[in-house]
């Protein structure tokens, strides 16, 4: 299979536990968060919407209908994509490897994650914080 997803979302999927906007969302997000766990998936990455956001009630348009919430969203997969080749397609285990290995401290997400709304449920955040 092969997925396409913003860089912040790398992240997202680390910390994924059940929550999201609305049941849609979450049974997408499931069903991607055991995608990219499975070896023959492929991921290619973008800074727009992509297959998670595709269940997202708030995207018009193909962007959040929030536009400052569209704005901080871009930044989140700016601080991403910095440190990743967007331009490759990866191995979903070895690409999430790879993000264990560059995001691996609180102060390595600060600017990814901090002012997401999720960061106080988001089980990634919360080991980064507890890794300090």
């Amino acid at each position: 299979m092969k997925l396409v997803l913003r860089g912040h979302h790398l992240l997202c999927l680390k910390g994924f536990q059940g929550y999201g906007y609305n049941d849609d969302f979450v049974e997408n997000m499931k069903f991607i968060n055991s995608k990219r766990k499975d070896n023959t998936t492929t991921i290619s990455l973008t800074n727009s919407a992509d297959d998670i956001c595709s269940s997202c009630p708030n995207l018009k348009n193909n962007l959040c209908e929030n536009e400052i919430q569209n704005n901080n969203i871009n930044k989140m997969d700016k601080e991403v994509l910095k440190k990743i080749d967007s331009k490759k397609e990866y191995n979903s285990v070895e690409l999430f490897n790879k993000i264990d290995q560059i995001f691996n401290t609180k102060e390595s997400v600060s600017k990814i994650c901090f002012n997401c709304k999720w960061h106080e449920k988001c089980l990634f955040y919360q080991k980064l914080s507890n890794n300090r």
